[in-house]
């Protein structure tokens, strides 16, 4: 059973527990929740209106160490974009939801160096993890998604490291501008994204 989206440090708990007994249980978390808490929204931010919500710091400390420990499997972007319409309302009518896909890398990286995890970890949490989870139902592709191997599918994301940016909704490529990063300093810029082989995207020199 694969349980999406865990965003409370009880719900952290009890998979390590479950686990801990052997049962066949995985578990991924947004990097919303891996990085913000409920003081974040502030004066009732319609950004900040998420599905699982914003919870406590504690959450969000046991969320970070599950995720660094293994008890959390991956990490995922919960890509969920919300039109200016729905979104600039007030706090509990607006819908929630973020644009996350473009910023899950470099979220990542700034959670493995933030939490002294590691950029192996945290790149782990992004590919080899999910595919380990996903296991035989990718099919043909099980000996190849999520890691580099001779013969296997080339879908590679070519990045910087050591590359600062700054997230601005307007320059996003998604049709969904809102996120609850915005403003935020990043430092791994995506270079190139290679799909089956071929470039899909290339950066800007």
């Amino acid at each position: 059973m694969h349980l999406c989206r865990v965003s409370s440090a009880a719900g952290v708990e009890l998979i390590g527990r479950a686990k801990a007994e052997g049962l066949g249980v995985s578990c991924d978390v947004s990097i919303n929740n891996l990085h913000l808490t409920d003081v974040d929204i502030g004066y009732f931010d319609s950004r900040m209106r998420l599905n699982p919500p914003l919870r406590q710091q504690r959450d969000r400390d046991a969320i970070r160490q599950g995720l660094a420990d293994g008890t959390i499997d991956a990490l995922v972007s919960d890509h969920t974009p919300v039109d200016e319409d729905a979104k600039t309302l007030p706090f509990a009518e607006a819908e929630a939801g973020a644009t996350g896909l473009e910023l899950l890398l470099g979220l990542a990286c700034k959670w493995g160096s933030d939490s002294q995890a590691g950029m192996a970890r945290a790149l782990a949490v992004l590919t080899s993890e999910p595919a380990r989870v996903l296991g035989n139902t990718l099919g043909p592709l099980h000996g190849s998604v999520g890691r580099l191997v001779r013969g296997g599918v080339a879908d590679i994301c070519v990045f910087d490291p050591d590359s600062p940016w700054r997230v601005e909704p307007a320059a996003l490529r998604s049709q969904g501008k809102h996120t609850p990063f915005s403003g935020h300093e990043l430092s791994a810029r995506v270079r190139w994204t290679v799909v089956a082989g071929q470039v899909a995207y290339e950066a800007a020199p």
